[in-house]
């Protein structure tokens, strides 16, 4: 599923996320579902594990809700 946000798009599915961020530098961010942490009260994607930490804030919730769906990784709320 592609997923566009004001930073770029996002590529889903139930196994990883990519993460496509526009401009010059072409960045592209991309981690595996059991890497990733969707933290609902700010709307963003974190991924940590071997090697990996970053994070990318959403414009609004219907976009985290529609990552969630794709991946089937619930939404945390702190």
């Amino acid at each position: 599923m592609l997923i566009s946000f004001s930073q770029g798009k996002i590529i889903a599915n139930n196994r990883e996320i990519m993460i496509k961020l526009s401009g010059e530098a072409r960045i592209t961010l991309q981690a595996q579902v059991d890497e990733i942490t969707l933290i609902g009260s700010a709307n963003v994607i974190t991924a940590l594990g071997s090697g990996i930490n970053w994070s990318v804030s959403l414009d609004d919730s219907e976009q985290l809700q529609t990552v969630a769906q794709e991946t089937g990784i619930a939404v945390q709320y702190r």
